[in-house]
């Protein structure tokens, strides 16, 4: 049938596999910046056999990190089932942040934007939505503070992203105690005006494009 793709021969089932683990092993140590050659030459093939799978870097991201994001929806089912919402608040932020830190490449994929990676930036929105009805149990019980808002997130995530980089090779639990003083201030009895409103999801999209 017109249009309809062939499937692959065995051999390139197990080059695209290849690829795909070296590829999650590098990113992960390196971040997404990596070279593809290390990549190609860690799978044992051609750089030329990982473009004819993957003809873009973004495409090697959404063969990778949208199963990784999977990871998420475990924590989001265990805060949810938290009795206590600021307690199921917390247990999906540090979750996140540990998940960042076992992988310098989701880490950088969290804290930006790729076009070209819809698998990727799909898996990104879930994630985002769940954390929205994270915030809002929070705030509903006076846990939270009410003007702690979802684009937050996302600028407390670059931030931690950096402090995750920085410190991996040296104190790799650091972003623990970071975060411990990001929670504290975001406790509802912790709240205080404050100088600025938060970005608007217009200049969040800017600042990770």
């Amino acid at each position: 049938m017109a249009g309809k793709s062939r499937p692959l021969r065995a051999d390139a089932v197990r080059n695209r596999d290849k690829l795909v683990a070296a590829a999650a092993a590098v990113f992960g140590e390196r971040g997404l910046d990596a070279p593809l050659d290390e990549v190609a030459r860690r799978a044992g093939v051609s750089i030329g056999t990982l473009y004819n799978h993957f003809p873009s870097r973004e495409s090697l991201f959404d063969a990778i990190f949208p199963a990784r994001l999977a990871a998420l929806d475990a924590i989001v089912e265990r805060s949810l089932a938290d009795p206590d919402p600021w307690s199921g608040f917390v247990v999906y932020i540090e979750g996140l942040f540990a998940l960042q830190a076992e992988d310098r490449g989701l880490n950088d994929a969290l804290a930006r934007r790729f076009p070209l990676a819809p698998e990727l930036n799909t898996a990104c929105d879930r994630g985002f939505g769940h954390l929205v009805t994270i915030m809002a149990r929070a705030k509903e019980a006076g846990a939270l503070r009410p003007d702690f808002e979802p684009q937050d997130v996302v600028t407390l995530m670059w931030a931690m992203s950096q402090v995750i980089r920085e410190s991996a090779d040296v104190a790799p639990d650091a972003w623990r105690r970071c975060l411990g003083f990001f929670l504290d201030g975001l406790r509802s009895e912790a709240a205080r005006p404050l100088p600025v409103p938060a970005l608007t999801p217009e200049q969040v999209a800017r600042f990770m494009a």
